[in-house]
């Protein structure tokens, strides 16, 4: 009996202190630190060794300005335990006091233990650091490496020459540390990447590019080709970037899977020439089936995507030759694809292309691959104006991929095609929750035709006629068919000028002029947007479109640099965002040393 009574008493003695240790953290992280000190004084009295409780009741003492009792908390703990870092509690006590002398004083004494024992030189750097004191710490440091050469504080030193604003020396410490602690790169090149987006640092940019250029030329280790082409990626400069991983792959061609990376961030970020160049490279230097049909696929994409019309017998016969050169496999399913869309969207045979796939779907396909094929299909069902057929495809598709980001693409298509298909409001429920997608891409687009679809769904239009008449405008050019889908634009601005729907229709028209590179009428189009539809949705994508004419069509940079401004300072939202911010500070000749 007396002894479950002593076990009852020692645990509601527990359950009390516990509930007290919470409520005296509750009242500190309130700021109510008179409340919390009369909680926290008992627990640090039973716990004298614990500097958990000492660190609190020291923090509420100073901040209630009862540096005396701070002063002899300090003073008690010094008699008791041998911690350097006291002289610090100290010093900093009176220098809350505004007694400079003797916290320097104390301070030096913090340095002194570092010479008799240079191991306590991190425990005092960081407690320096702790109260924000980077020149004490630095102090620390740099005075155990000079006692014990075996310790390395680079990493430290670094972040506290980028607190005082010192960054040439943080950049150069950082750069140390990632070379003899190499497996430390990745966290050295994160923390290099705060100040690589900070607009506050745009100089930064240029001295760590300089920093790294010369690292590679004094010294022939291929980690700093890897660190200079890592920095060059930062800046989406992958021609730069794909140099460097050239002159690595010389020295270790198991790199070479660095150049594939590297190649697929150019395609994404649509950098098509530097792209044609890595993936021409891989092919030459791997024996890689599956890396071979890979480049192979790219670059008869990239052909297909700047050739006339009379080039396309060779380039169709140029295809049927790589099928029979890596054979009809599940490994070639990516040129199958790209023959089938070849022949529908470009030859305008749609009865091929379905023949190829249907015999592609015959191959020992696992769920993901006959999904791919069967997405292709589906496309080519809606070019050919079999709308049912391509939404049942993409159904499938959304059923066997659940929550993947193929599957939000065939509900994107979907909606796509009860849009063509003139069934508005099926298109419409469909976009609603595709507005919340995980990808930027698709939320955008849904995003797009949602207000489509709504702005021109007036009750007084209820037959939606000139929504209507883009719809089938889009559907050509969806079909690849431009200038019958220019046509049909151009007719709905003579029919319904000043209605909603001019708006998207100028973009339109804009953007195929672009495509047929008659950029002076693109211009005229999109100048339109911003001058009449001032608070229209596409006011962001007619600058930046005219921003990359000027830019990269009509040699006039100041031109460009005027519309990417204004994306930067007006539309910080746009997914044209980054691009624009990027674009400005090449024109700008930020990127050069």
């Amino acid at each position: 009996m007396q002894k479950a009574i002593f076990t009852f008493f020692l645990l509601f003695q527990l359950v009390a202190f516990s509930q007290n240790d919470q409520l005296a953290l509750d009242y500190f992280e309130k700021g109510e630190f008179d409340k919390a000190l009369t909680l926290l004084e008992p627990l640090a009295e039973k716990q004298p060794s614990n500097s958990f409780y000492f660190d609190k009741v020291l923090f509420c003492y100073q901040q209630l300005q009862q540096y005396d009792k701070a002063g002899e908390l300090i003073a008690k703990r010094s008699k008791r335990y041998f911690q350097p870092y006291l002289f610090i509690e100290e010093g900093y006590n009176w220098q809350l006091q505004k007694q400079e002398n003797k916290a320097h004083k104390k301070y030096e004494e913090a340095l002194k233990s570092i010479e008799d024992n240079p191991n306590y030189a991190y425990q005092i750097g960081s407690a320096f650091d702790k109260k924000v004191l980077p020149e004490w710490a630095l102090k620390a440091y740099q005075k155990g490496q000079e006692l014990n050469p075996n310790l390395n504080f680079d990493y430290q030193i670094a972040l506290l020459y980028g607190q005082m604003g010192q960054l040439d020396e943080m950049t150069n410490k950082l750069l140390d540390y990632a070379y003899h602690k190499k497996e430390s790169a990745v966290q050295v090149q994160s923390y290099l990447t705060r100040f690589l987006i900070d607009e506050a640092n745009e100089s930064f940019s240029n001295s760590l590019k300089k920093a790294l250029i010369i690292r590679t030329q004094k010294n022939p280790d291929i980690f700093w080709n890897e660190f200079l082409s890592w920095y060059y990626v930062q800046q989406k400069d992958y021609g730069k970037a794909f140099i460097q991983e050239k002159a690595v792959f010389k020295r270790d061609p198991e790199s070479l899977y660095n150049i594939i990376s590297l190649a697929k961030m150019a395609v994404e970020d649509q950098q098509t020439t530097e792209a044609t160049s890595m993936f021409e490279f891989i092919l030459a230097n791997t024996q890689n089936t599956s890396l071979q049909v890979e480049a192979e696929h790219f670059l008869m994409q990239s052909k297909i995507d700047s050739a006339d019309k009379k080039e396309y017998p060779a380039l169709a016969e140029e295809m049927d030759l790589l099928l029979k050169k890596y054979g009809f496999t599940p490994y070639t399913l990516d040129l199958q694809i790209l023959t089938a869309h070849f022949e529908t969207f470009y030859r305008n045979d749609a009865s091929s292309g379905i023949a190829l796939l249907q015999k592609s779907l015959e191959l020992p396909l696992n769920t993901r691959q006959s999904s791919k094929i069967k997405m292709e299909l589906a496309d080519i069902f809606l070019y050919d104006e079999k709308f049912n057929q391509a939404i049942l495809y993409y159904a499938q598709i959304e059923d066997n991929l659940k929550n993947d980001e193929m599957a939000h693409q065939a509900s994107m298509k979907m909606a796509k095609a009860n849009y063509y298909k003139k069934d508005f409001d099926w298109a419409l429920q469909n976009v609603k929750m595709l507005k919340q997608s995980p990808s930027l891409l698709i939320a955008n687009d849904a995003l797009e035709l949602f207000l489509l679809i709504q702005d021109n769904s007036s009750t007084e239009d209820s037959t939606h006629i000139a929504l209507q008449a883009f719809s089938e405008a889009d559907l050509k050019l969806y079909q690849n068919k431009k200038a019958d889908a220019l046509q049909g634009f151009q007719q709905i601005l003579e029919r319904h000028k000043g209605e909603e729907i001019e708006g998207a229709t100028l973009m339109k028209i804009g953007q195929i002029y672009q495509d047929f590179k008659n950029y002076d009428k693109a211009l005229v189009y999109y100048n339109t947007i911003l001058t009449e539809h001032k608070d229209g949705v596409y006011i962001d994508e007619a600058l930046f479109f005219s921003a990359e004419i000027y830019n990269k069509f009509l040699s006039d940079p100041e031109q460009a640099k005027a519309f990417y401004e204004k994306i930067i300072f007006e539309h910080q939202d746009s997914i044209y965002y980054t691009d624009a911010r990027r674009q400005y500070r090449i024109l700008r000749g930020d990127t050069n040393i």
